[in-house]
């Protein structure tokens, strides 16, 4: 059992609950810091700051030690998101982590982005002096700055064609993704889903996806759907069976619960829609 510090008194305790299931989990898995780096593909120093408080650890990160102890990642990614919340409200705050040596005294605007490790890259971090900037790393962020830009201009795009359209309502994803996420064949039969509702964070989750933003619409199919089809059951709404393709009687469910929520009509899932469903 590893010997914790104490955590910063004013750290939100939704952060707080995260972060001591994740030393709990941690604990269990029985790793060191480098085994849990090794499994994870985040770094010793990146695992020390999420485990401190001090930083807030990425759903990837969450997702990994949840699956490394045996857990439904589900239930850990919708508590990193309500922790995520919290800790989002405090960025205007300046923190006050009380924790020896100079990562600490760095102001919050420089501290080191988390550490993700690839194959051989312990070794050439032991064999190159302190300072040195590694070219995969370098590389890396040319490539994630390259995948930002690229979102960005969709986004952009998208956003401007919905305006063009003139939609009142939530406005459904393009027919290409549409198309994506239908299922193969009309024969195939649809995987089959397990509602397990529960309240975390003041907000109900099926336990099939923590999705609180996907649009969704007549002919999509997936996990999204199936949470959406869990959640309208809960309301008392019948979305038919749970097998997370949204066809007719979906639909005409999710109309109903925009009806009973004062939403726009449209029978299109979208944030208002998913934020009535999970309240």
């Amino acid at each position: 059992m590893s010997r914790w510090a104490v955590l910063p008194a004013e750290l939100d305790p939704r952060v707080r609950q995260l972060v001591v299931r994740l030393r709990r989990l941690k604990d269990h898995s029985g790793l060191s810091l480098r085994q849990l780096a090794a499994r994870t593909g985040y770094s010793p120093k990146s695992w020390e700051r999420y485990l401190g408080g001090r930083s807030l650890p990425p759903p990837q990160a969450v997702e990994a030690l949840a699956r490394i102890g045996g857990e439904d990642p589900t239930r850990w990614l919708a508590l990193r998101e309500v922790a995520a919340e919290a800790w989002g409200n405090r960025r205007g705050e300046a923190p006050a982590v009380h924790t020896p040596g100079p990562e600490a005294a760095m102001p919050e605007a420089t501290k080191p982005e988390p550490e993700i490790l690839t194959a051989g890259s312990q070794t050439a971090a032991a064999s190159r002096p302190d300072g040195a900037r590694s070219p995969t790393r370098s590389l890396r962020v040319a490539l994630v700055a390259g995948t930002v830009a690229l979102v960005l201009a969709v986004s952009s795009a998208v956003l401007l064609a919905v305006r063009l359209l003139g939609g009142a309502g939530e406005t459904a994803a393009p027919l290409a993704a549409s198309a994506a996420s239908a299922p193969a064949s009309s024969s195939q039969s649809a995987p089959a889903y397990a509602c397990r509702v529960e309240r975390v964070g003041g907000r109900w989750y099926a336990g099939i996806s923590p999705t609180r933003g996907a649009i969704l619409a007549n002919g999509h199919a997936g996990p999204e759907v199936a949470e959406a089809q869990c959640l309208l059951r809960r309301a008392g709404i019948s979305p038919g069976g749970i097998d997370g393709i949204f066809g007719p009687l979906t639909e005409a469910a999710v109309r109903r619960a925009q009806q009973r929520a004062g939403l726009v009509v449209d029978g299109i899932i979208g944030p208002h829609t998913w934020k009535a469903l999970r309240r």
